[in-house]
């Protein structure tokens, strides 16, 4: 085997193993994920039912008192056929009151009915996908719901539902020194129990408080569970690119099952295999860059639960007992719901396991490194583009000699190429004689045919990790290196740097041996013409990362060859 065709074989496999890990993305998602249109921003009107999605309170099992038993029907909606009409019926969701609360970095807008979180807007990431020029990860628009939901489940005398996120609540006034811009305060009583429920931001950042009172106003004890619940259609934020996959779906943490992705197909076929009950853990919906979760500040037994509940709608949450409750007394029950980008950082000091929603697939091992490398170069020079050329550097350099074995190689099969051209020539019409005469100068002249193939190999995985980090870190988002590339995550909007890219590739192409069969040839002259057009679309941080590669790889391989000649 010649060097050319080993190195066909190795764009080959590299290109394989990059089909491979995008179909394992894109099956992980559940199947293709339709794109929404960021321009419909349609609310419902006041007091008519919502939309699909509108969710029962999830119910106790009557058979276990101890770990509560999910329950979630589709409500009646326009075009949703409910499974229960009496339950559709009566716990349809009317949209009350509109209320804002924001710090620096979020604005949430919270809806009395229910005291549902139905908005949230992420003042500090900019977008052009989504109408008012930021991401709004929580939204309640008809083609793009998004929302948190809590509430208490438990048997009532009569059968009445205790206050949960279908009924209305009220807004209370604030106590001495609360911010009215930043803080909240809802009740609601129902069943003999009142909930106060209690919403609040800090000066900045994404983490929301959320405090629930219980108060038992009824003759008799209580035993109640509440819920912490996010409920989300199963469309690709705004923005997906359809070149590269990212998960988009349901994602939980517990010690015993550590992070596990639930798809929404697994939800559908109700196969899931999550954890469903633990003593720790979180439970989100995680997209590209973003991503919302509920934590418990306590280390009591929760459940966790995933459903459907309705055409496109799905479900996730936990739900977690209370201690019994006397009449006339009450217990308190806090939680922070995070609703933000993906700060590595910020989600690692926030619970264990929720920084590993930031998604490097199976390469997590050697992407971790790579970004903790990246990020001290960021602060080393305060910039991300000059942070990856500096990272790419440094990672050619810790694989020079592997470079060096390679090039040397490549630097022996370009002396003798002129000779393996006359070899291919004489047996054009005997394969076997043609295969044996080249074997007998690669054993005469010491070359190894694949000794320009798998140090490149051995570099792959390093490289395929780099590529995720890139992709997945949000601090690329709106991130900017030099003249006019002001976003590392979109891509060049002068198409610049694929271009230089291709006219790298090509100078490659020509310091390489030359090929002995014209149909290599041609198929080696046309690859940097191939993988320019792919990279035309491709965030301009990764190709920022390639192109500094190239440029290495070009200066490393000139001077080995030289020196190689020299001798």
């Amino acid at each position: 085997m010649d060097t050319r065709r080993s190195i066909l074989l190795v764009v080959f496999m590299v290109s394989l193993f990059l089909l491979w890990d995008a179909w394992m993305r894109q099956s992980a998602t559940g199947g293709p994920i339709v794109s929404t249109d960021a321009s419909s921003t349609a609310q419902p009107a006041a007091g008519l039912p919502l939309s699909a999605g509108a969710v029962t309170a999830p119910s106790v099992s009557a058979t276990d008192a101890t770990i509560p038993q999910p329950s979630l029907r589709p409500e009646q909606g326009p075009g949703l056929a409910s499974t229960d009409e009496s339950i559709a019926s009566s716990a349809a969701v009317t949209a009350g009151d509109r209320i804002v609360i924001k710090n620096r970095d979020l604005e949430l807008v919270i809806d009395s009915s229910g005291a549902r979180i139905v908005k949230a807007t992420l003042l500090s990431q900019q977008s052009n996908d989504y109408s008012g020029g930021f991401v709004r990860l929580f939204d309640d628009s008809m083609d793009s719901r998004y929302e948190a939901q809590t509430g208490l489940v438990f048997a009532t005398p009569g059968g009445v539902s205790p206050p949960n996120h279908t009924i209305g609540f009220e807004r209370l006034p604030l106590q001495g020194g609360q911010n009215p811009e930043r803080e909240l305060r809802l009740v609601a009583e129902s069943g003999g129990v009142k909930l106060l429920k209690s919403i609040s931001l800090s000066e900045t950042g994404h983490q929301v408080k959320v405090v629930h009172t219980i108060v038992n106003t009824g003759a008799d004890a209580i035993t109640p569970s509440i819920y912490y619940q996010l409920l989300r259609n199963d469309r690709a934020p705004p923005g997906e690119s359809s070149l590269y996959m990212t998960f988009t779906g349901p994602a939980l943490y517990t010690d015993q099952g550590k992070f596990q992705k639930v798809t929404f197909s697994e939800i559908e076929k109700t196969n899931q295999s999550h954890v469903k009950t633990a003593s720790d853990g979180w439970v989100g919906f995680i997209q590209h860059y973003f991503v919302s979760a509920w934590v418990l500040g306590n280390d009591r037994v929760r459940e966790f639960f995933s459903r459907k509940v309705g055409e496109g709608f799905f479900a996730v949450g936990m739900i977690q007992p209370i201690q019994t409750i006397a009449p006339g007394a009450q217990q308190t029950h806090e939680a922070v719901l995070y609703v933000g980008p993906q700060e590595q950082r910020v989600l690692e000091a926030l619970a264990p396991g929720l920084d590993l929603v930031v998604d490097y697939g199976w390469l997590t091992f050697l992407a971790k490194p790579i970004y903790w490398l990246l990020e001290q170069l960021h602060k080393l020079v305060n910039n991300w583009g000059w942070a990856i050329v500096l990272l790419t550097l440094i990672i050619k350099l810790i694989f020079y000699p592997l470079s060096a074995a390679s090039y040397k190689s490549m630097a022996k099969m370009k002396a003798v190429s002129p000779r393996l051209v006359q070899i291919r020539e004489r047996y054009i019409n005997d394969k076997a004689k043609m295969n044996q005469a080249m074997m007998e100068l690669y054993k005469n002249e010491k070359i190894n045919p694949l000794g320009g193939c798998l140090p490149i190999l051995i570099q792959i995985p390093v490289f395929i990790a780099l590529y995720w980090v890139l992709l997945a870190s949000v601090e690329m988002r709106n991130a900017p290196w030099i003249l006019w590339i002001n976003d590392l995550s979109h891509p060049d909007p002068f198409y610049i740097l694929p271009v230089v890219m291709a006219i790298t590739m090509f100078i490659q192409t020509k310091l390489n041996p030359p090929p002995p069969d014209p149909v290599q040839a041609k198929v080696m002259m046309f690859m940097p013409l191939i993988f320019s057009v792919f990279f035309f679309f491709f965030p301009a941080g990764l190709v920022l990362y390639w192109l500094v590669n190239n440029l290495v790889s070009i200066a490393q391989q000139w001077v080995i060859t030289k020196r190689f000649n020299a001798t």
